[in-house]
Parts: structure tokens; C-alpha cells; sequence
């Protein structure tokens, strides 16, 4: 016998499915204005709405300009090798960091851990002046390698990852190794960390896409043309007399492919890394 479904279940119901497509719509606007945008002319642009659609879905002049004028393929080139080193030095550190917090009590063991929570609750720009300095005073500004060191500091919320992973590793594991003569750097290389591979990749991508992402800190220390990265190349189109939102618009679709097929293909292991994360074995 089917139960009926009360009044207040169905309003529910209702309220939830039109607030899912609400959040729908308007997280979806942008990008469809910004598709549009991308394949007007100059005239096109400035004659319609930005919800009108272009005549042609097949203008790719705003694509070819703003990869040459910007130097879109210099700023890729120095945002991967910004990736590469940033995502690489952040993982080894946050993994050992969060290996030694966890398979070891020591005198300030709390403290330390205490004082990570703390550094993540402190606004980023009330520090810009100081590090600012500091960079100055290392003579870092205007390098690759500065703006990498400025990055490398270890992301709050990797640590904890990591720490939720070993977490669920038994220190059986650890203790088995040891007993075969392994030494705890053995242990944390040959044994853990290849356990750690859905923890890398969650952090990989959450430390990724904000490296990718980050303007701030690149617009600031990095203000030579040739260093510009990707987040930068893109305000080459504005100026006083005005922006060019055509190639902005053009620009943006552009940075954003490489870190949309990035998610798509990895989707599984991020989403799989803070599952198993979030729970205790």
C-alpha cells in the first residue's frame, strides 16, 4: 500500500528543485554571455546585448588576437613551470609535514598544529607589506623563483588531507617496516606515501587550480611582460580609455580548457580523495 506523499513533503520537493535550477541559471550566465562575447566583432559587440548571439559561431579572430597580443603562450609557459615546481615542492612538504604530526608525539606537537589552524585564519593582504619587503630585501622581485617561493607555502587544507590519510594508514605498517630494518624516511617513500596517491591528487588539483588562478601575488611581484602568467595576460586588453571584452571574453575560454579537461579527467580521484578523507578507518 502506497503512502500518500504529504503537502508539506511536495512543497519541499518543489522548493528544492527550484532553487537547484535558480543556482543553475545563475551560475551559468557568465559563462554564456562570455561565450557570446568571444565571437562578436568590435562592431557586433558594441551594436547588440550580451545575450544576443554572434552571427557566426565560426569567428576566431578574438581567439588568434588575444593569444598573440596577450602572449598567451609565454604566460602558459610560465604558468606550467610555475605548476610544476609549486604543486611538486607542496606535496612533499605537506605529505612529510603531515606524516611527522601524525606518527609522532613530541614536546609542541599540539602547538604546532594549533598554530597551521591559526596561519589559515590570517588574512593573506594584511602580510603583502612585510613579504613584500622581504622579497625586496632577497632582491626576489621580477623572478620566476621568487613568485614560486611566495606560492610553495604549504596549503592549510593539504596538510589536514594528508593528515586524515595516515589517519587511516595502521602504524602496523610502519612498525612491520621497521622491524625489517627500514629507516622512517624508508618508511614514509617506500610504504606511505605510495598509499597516499587519492590524497596527492585531491591536493594536486586544490593546490592547482589556486596556483592557476592566483592574480594577486603574480600582478605584484611579477611585472615584467615576459614573466606575466596566465591569471595577468588578460587585463593586456583594458586600459583607461576602456576594455576590449570580446578578446577578455576570447582570453578567458582559453585558460579556462586546459583546467577544465585537468578536472574532468581526475574528477574521480578528488572526489574519491575527500570521501576517503573524511572518513576514519
Amino acid at each position: 500500500m502506497k503512502v500518500k506523499r504529504s503537502v508539506g513533503g511536495m512543497v519541499f520537493d518543489v522548493f528544492k528543485y527550484v532553487s537547484l535550477i535558480s543556482a543553475t541559471i545563475v551560475a551559468l550566465i557568465p559563462i554564456v554571455v562570455c561565450v557570446l562575447a568571444a565571437f562578436k566583432t568590435n562592431d557586433e559587440y558594441e551594436a547588440s546585448s550580451v545575450l544576443d548571439l554572434p552571427h557566426s559561431f565560426g569567428y576566431l579572430e578574438n581567439f588568434k588576437i588575444a593569444l598573440e597580443q596577450a602572449n598567451m603562450l609565454r604566460c602558459f609557459m610560465n604558468t606550467m613551470i610555475v605548476l610544476v615546481v609549486v604543486l611538486t615542492v607542496s606535496v612533499f612538504t605537506g605529505s612529510m609535514l603531515a606524516y611527522a604530526l601524525n606518527r609522532f608525539k613530541f614536546v609542541g606537537h599540539g602547538l604546532i598544529e594549533s598554530l597551521f589552524l591559526f596561519a589559515s585564519l590570517l588574512p593573506g593582504i594584511a602580510m603583502q607589506v612585510t613579504i613584500y619587503e622581504i622579497m625586496q630585501n632577497l632582491g626576489f622581485i621580477n623572478h620566476l623563483y621568487g613568485y614560486m617561493v611566495v606560492l610553495m607555502g604549504t596549503d592549510i587544507i593539504s596538510i589536514y588531507i594528508f593528515l586524515q590519510f595516515f589517519e587511516n594508514l595502521p602504524t602496523s605498517l610502519d612498525e612491520s617496516a621497521i622491524i625489517d630494518g627500514c629507516t622512517y624516511f624508508g618508511v614514509f617513500f617506500r610504504i606511505l606515501f605510495p598509499l597516499l596517491k587519492p590524497a596527492i591528487m585531491t591536493s594536486l588539483v586544490l593546490k592547482g587550480v589556486s596556483v592557476y588562478n592566483e592574480y594577486y601575488s603574480s600582478n605584484l611581484y611579477l611585472q615584467l611582460p615576459e614573466l606575466k602568467t596566465i591569471s595577468t595576460a588578460l587585463y593586456t586588453f583594458t586600459g583607461p580609455y576602456g576594455n576590449q571584452y570580446n578578446y577578455i571574453c576570447a582570453g578567458v575560454l582559453i585558460t579556462i580548457i586546459p583546467i577544465l579537461i585537468f578536472f574532468l579527467v581526475f574528477q574521480k580521484q578528488v572526489y574519491s580523495g575527500m570521501a576517503s578523507g573524511a572518513v576514519k578507518g
